[in-house]
């Protein structure tokens, strides 16, 4: 009797554990170097036979093994990546990861204010580093993303995050990188029980959903120039115009996607981003000229429209970037989010090559959100957010991470995944026994 409440006692003591996401690692207290792997830098240059070596979390040497010496290396810590592959840390945009546990649950979800137009939320504060959909995408080599509210027309701001940190304050690498706007649509779609078809219905408020915006954009302007007052809203709008802060523009019809970039360009707005764009492909041209960069959205999908090809979303992230126009990949939603890098392996079977995909998730997208000073390539003096895989990052079937590191520390890549396999093998070959 005394040993089965014993067991309880201790079950009780544990679960709880069993049930946490890692703690982050350690700072890193040597130097290290990896030796021998091939690293893909980020910037489209692969090096054969590198080597990589980091010191306080931050880059210190990438250079080829032969042009690095043995008094270069004298007191790191080297590790032998002989046959691995070497990448940056990935960068995941616009995902409410961290402000979304269980979308069922309500109580789970913190994503979203009241109100249309909300430019002073800041979703950072929202932001849940215990989350347990976070160590789902580190383990595929996501290590940075970009923590984006959702809602009305003008959901709030987005911070960028580095995904292995007690609590926001230490993830935190960029505050207030981007204010969103949903733009209005023209038309909506509804559908018909009758014919069991979906309709495109013209919107009846698109001119004043429009002009809506004109005029938070034009009391924004004054508030500004006026230069006195307490108004959070407009207060928080100040960066928009002075280059500080970026407007990140989900649009996804053509004519949609020219009439923002057009009213915001003028009212002075600096830095537009173009997020989603279903029909970006049809204003290339027009996003070239005005250097309007794009996150694509959900690259496993089927296209829009059913008169469009098959494979459109596989090959729009190359014919945008034979255009001109810089690109970087997301997904919308937490649950398959994960799966980043794969959609890049996607956009480099249809049309861009290996390393122009791999951009798309590390180099273009630190560009795109304004950190690239920091991430997004394997250079001395940025970030040391280095993924070491067995096999192809790009590639489901062969992307093993055996290390992974985040500013210099080795971190846990054991999630909620991995602990229940262990569980349950556990479980299963004791019954064998």
């Amino acid at each position: 009797m005394l040993k089965h409440i014993l067991k309880i006692i201790l079950a009780l003591f544990t679960l709880p554990l069993l049930a946490q996401v890692p703690a982050p690692a350690p700072p890193q207290e040597s130097p290290i170097a990896l030796v021998g792997g091939t690293a893909h830098i980020g910037n489209g240059e692969v090096i054969e036979n590198a080597v990589i070596g980091f010191e306080e979390g931050k880059l210190t040497i990438v250079a080829s093994a032969s042009s690095v010496n043995d008094e270069q290396l004298s007191g790191y810590e080297q590790i032998d990546v002989s046959g691995k592959h070497l990448y940056p840390g990935f960068i995941l945009p616009n995902t409410n990861l961290g402000l979304v546990e269980i979308n069922a649950v309500r109580a789970t979800v913190d994503d979203e204010e009241t109100g249309g137009l909300n430019p002073n939320v800041r979703s950072i504060i929202a932001y849940n580093t215990d989350s347990e959909a976070i160590p789902t995408m580190r383990f595929n080599g996501i290590l940075y993303a970009q923590i984006t509210p959702e809602g009305d027309r003008i959901p709030g701001t987005s911070s960028i995050v580095g995904l292995d940190a007690w609590n926001w304050e230490d993830a935190v690498i960029k505050t207030d990188d981007a204010i969103h706007l949903n733009w209005p649509r023209r038309y909506a779609r509804e559908y018909d029980y009758a014919t069991f078809s979906v309709n495109r219905v013209k919107s009846k408020t698109y001119a004043e959903d429009v002009q809506a915006i004109e005029m938070l954009m034009e009391d924004a302007k004054a508030y500004i120039e006026k230069g006195v007052g307490n108004n959070l809203k407009l207060e928080a709008m100040k960066g928009l115009f002075d280059g500080s802060t970026a407007m990140h523009v989900h649009a996804d019809a053509a004519q949609e996607i020219v009439e923002s970039v057009k009213v915001l360009k003028a009212y002075g707005i600096q830095k537009i981003v173009l997020v989603e764009a279903e029909e970006a492909i049809h204003v290339a041209d027009f996003l070239s000229e005005h250097e309007i960069p794009v996150v694509i959205s959900n690259v496993h999908r089927l296209p829009d429209k059913p008169e469009d090809a098959i494979d459109l979303p596989y090959r729009m992230p190359s014919m945008l970037m034979q255009e001109g126009v810089e690109v970087a990949l997301m997904y919308r939603g937490v649950t398959n989010a994960r799966n980043l890098p794969f959609y890049a392996g996607t956009a480099a079977t249809y049309g861009l090559s290996k390393e122009e995909a791999l951009q798309c998730i590390t180099l273009n997208a630190a560009k795109i959100l304004g950190v690239d000073d920091m991430i997004g390539s394997l250079e001395v003096g940025k970030h040391a957010s280095i993924l070491v895989s067995s096999g192809d990052a790009l590639d489901m079937k062969t992307n093993i991470m055996e290390h992974v590191f985040y500013e210099g520390r080795k971190i846990n890549l054991e999630g909620m995944q991995q602990r229940l396999y262990k569980k349950y093998k556990e479980k299963y070959e004791s019954q064998q026994n």
